[in-house]
């Protein structure tokens, strides 16, 4: 069977392909290459074709929103973990032929990419060097003396060494005070002598943190004059510019995690970039996915790639939340189960929640991040039975892209989640994956068969405990971003997405009671809906410590005034005008004395209305929330925030059709599934042939080219306005 490097041969060699008919196309028309393009580029502006691009660990998956005429195109290609670009250009040259399009006619690609996050899992990032105050040369060995796993758990941990190695870590002689005035001048001639040997060691990126520098950055900005001079081809990131804010030991790993993954991230956006201008012409914008939802530059992905840790995850919320403002929900739980594993996370009024810190393994960054709870259970989870307990496991192993589940006919013999839903009907046999992926009921019942026979029960009882067993592994996750969270699952409706969330949102929302389930169109894509709906975002930030009752609302204002402009001023630059930029104003609290603190969000009318008595008031019912008391204590400021987004973009499906409850036009044909330990029988629907208003009683399988849905016995579901599948139990009032 072809492995990964003759799929990625085959596709190549039909990119190839596809760029020789352009060549020919253009060439009959009388027309040069070249002249085309600068055609295109002079009317791109009005073409209105945006590109979503979402690299997964199994599929690439892109969304083409035609704003002009509201029309939306999808594609699904295999990932190319040995270059992610390569599945990138794979997918647009699918969504170009199924468009019917030449590449040039896209004017944006926005693209959400796990490239940071893998560098940091697989230790595959630059030889970072650092320098900091004297006297601060451990900074990261010391850390926070925090070990994992409760009070024994010294006994077994064993400590992830600095990505910023001690050998590789000089100190400057200079101080500042926490008012940024200077305490000790800097020996620029010392610190010279010393760069210059650790520049030559062979370090790939360079780290520069000082104590105190968030309130005065004047030595940081002077050391990286210096190593510039020295070696101007090595990255230098200032720690004052990734995070502006106390706590030197955050601050330091914060800016050694984006040295880390800066070389690997810089050349894998630029050769992106370059392709994408040979393909498409110099006019096309591409744009990053940030670990907040944002969008960024190239370029400041590029500068401060420690904002991307959680690209991929945080398109499927952008997304789900996009579809959700749609089908007017405002409260939401999201869960995204891919092939390798499952992300999940909390929406409330419209808002996601997010978090001032972002964890990837064993690195814990001070940047952002959409509050993405991530378990290792997905569609490639490995099921299997230890010989010590004979008790059925399923995950955290998979089987990846290459070799995939046993259906995938790829050489995978492991069972996995995928065969568990084919051995029971779920993921028909003759669906296809991604439009073109055959899948095999046979090898999916040889490789379940393994665990029915080391447990001495029927093969559709090995698949339904495989299936149950990684659906309490999901909850788990949901219940971490709402029960632990201070929220009542059933105040919020759960969407699936995902190649694999579909088959799995019915049977999640009723362990939740969390309805309806939503299953919205082009679920398997809906990450790539996010990167093409998000908008351009930035923030700037300080640190300012003070109790609440020694400064005034003005003060206060006038700082964070300051701020947006600071972050404005990149979004003006971009092109985004003053009238289509939103600003939120962020302010970091506690009670006097407390250690941690929490992030209020507060709009500028809101601040002007209600100061800073609103946002105490705001800190309390949070605090509340969490922790189930307030206390009746003094407030502190801990730091101020302002965050800047441009216009939020729209589109506007032209869908319109309307029909009864009666769905049988898109009936494809009668099927059996196996559900609460029976035979059932069951029927198959073609997504593409409902229309609002249709009807679909339970148990039925609703087959797409990015996903299947079910829907299980005891359920309907109805088709929304939008094109939103609801899943409802048969007795709730809403689906009668």
């Amino acid at each position: 069977m072809a492995g990964t490097d003759d799929l990625i041969k085959h596709y190549e060699d039909r990119l190839a392909a596809f760029e020789e008919r352009l060549r020919r196309i253009e060439e009959s028309a009388g027309q040069p290459i070249a002249a085309t393009r600068s055609g295109v580029a002079r009317t791109r502006a009005g073409s209105g074709l945006r590109l979503g691009v979402d690299v997964g660990g199994t599929f690439t998956d892109l969304l083409l929103l035609d704003e002009r005429n509201g029309r939306t195109y999808t594609a699904k290609v295999p990932s190319t973990p040995q270059d992610s670009s390569v599945g990138v250009l794979n997918g647009i040259e699918k969504i170009c032929a199924s468009a019917g399009i030449a590449p040039s006619d896209i004017t944006e690609v926005m693209h959400g990419t796990t490239v940071a996050t893998n560098t940091v899992l697989t230790g595959s990032g630059a030889l970072v060097g650092l320098v900091t105050t004297k006297g601060y040369k451990d900074v990261l060995q010391i850390a926070r003396s925090y070990v994992p796993g409760g009070l024994g758990g010294w006994v077994i941990w064993n400590k992830t060494p600095p990505l910023a190695p001690l050998e590789l870590t000089i100190e400057a002689d200079e101080r500042m005070d926490a008012r940024g005035e200077v305490l000790v001048p800097l020996d620029e001639r010392a610190i010279r002598e010393r760069l210059k040997v650790l520049l030559e060691s062979g370090i790939e990126a360079l780290t520069i943190a000082l104590f105190n520098s968030y309130a005065n950055d004047a030595h940081e900005r002077r050391i990286a004059e210096i190593a510039r001079s020295i070696r101007p081809d090595i990255p230098v990131s200032t720690s004052a510019a990734i995070m502006p804010e106390m706590y030197e030991y955050e601050r330091t790993e914060t800016t050694v995690v984006n040295s880390y993954v800066r070389p690997v991230v810089s050349k894998y956006v630029s050769n992106l970039q370059g392709e994408l201008k040979r393909r498409m012409g110099d006019g096309v914008l591409l744009q990053i996915l940030r670990s907040d939802g944002g969008l960024s530059s190239a370029q400041a992905a590029m500068d401060q790639p420690v904002n991307l840790l959680m690209s991929g995850p945080a398109g499927g919320v952008s997304g789900a939340l996009w579809i959700a403002k749609q089908a007017e929900f405002d409260n939401l739980l999201t869960f995204d189960m891919g092939g390798t594993s499952t992300d999940v996370a909390l929406i409330e009024k419209s808002v996601a929640r997010t978090r001032r810190e972002t964890r990837v393994g064993d690195v814990t960054v001070r940047a952002p991040s959409i509050d993405v709870r991530t378990v290792g259970a997905g569609g490639g989870s490995i099921a299997y039975v230890p010989d010590l307990t004979k008790a059925l496991r399923v995950g955290p192993q998979s089987a990846g892209a290459d070799p995939g589940p046993a259906a995938y006919k790829k050489g995978g013999e492991e069972p996995t989640v995928t065969d568990a839903n084919v051995v029971l009907g779920y993921l028909p046999s003759d669906a296809r994956l991604g439009g073109d992926m055959e899948i095999s009921r046979d090898l999916a019942v040889k490789a379940v068969t393994k665990i029915s026979e080391a447990l001495s029960i029927s093969v559709e009882e090995a698949a339904e405990g495989i299936i149950r067993i990684v659906n309490e592994n999901m909850v788990g996750a949901l219940r971490l971003v709402s029960v632990e969270q201070g929220y009542d699952p059933r105040d919020f409706a759960l969407i699936g997405f995902g190649g694999a969330g579909p088959l799995h949102a019915n049977a999640l929302a009723r362990l939740m009671n969390s309805w309806p389930a939503i299953i919205p169109p082009g679920p398997g894509v809906l990450c790539a809906y996010g990167d093409a709906t998000t908008r351009l975002r930035n923030e700037a930030s300080q640190t300012y410590v003070t109790r609440v009752a020694a400064t005034t609302d003005a003060k206060i204002a006038d700082m964070l005034k300051d701020l947006e402009r600071s972050a404005a001023a990149d979004l003006t630059a971009e092109g985004v005008a003053a009238h289509e930029q939103e600003t939120l104003y962020q302010i970091d609290i506690r009670y006097h004395g407390q250690g941690m603190k929490l992030t209020v969000d507060v709009t500028p009318e809101d601040f002007t209305r209600d100061g800073l008595a609103g946002i105490t008031s705001r800190f309390d019912a949070e605090h509340e929330q969490l922790f189930t008391f307030a206390l009746d204590a003094e407030h502190e400021i801990v730091g101020l925030r302002a965050v800047v987004q441009g216009a939020e973009k729209q589109f506007i499906n032209s869908e319109t059709r309307h029909a009864g409850t009666d769905a049988s036009a898109a009936r494809v044909h009668a099927t059996r599934i196996f559900a609460d330990d029976e035979w059932r029988d069951a029927h198959v629907y073609d997504r593409s042939k409902l229309v609002p208003g249709n009807r679909i009683t339970g148990p039925a399988i609703v087959t797409e080219m990015d996903s299947t849905s079910l829907i299980l016995p005891g359920h309907v579901g109805i088709v929304d306005n939008v094109a939103n599948i609801l899943i409802w139990p048969e007795g709730h009032p809403k689906a009668q």
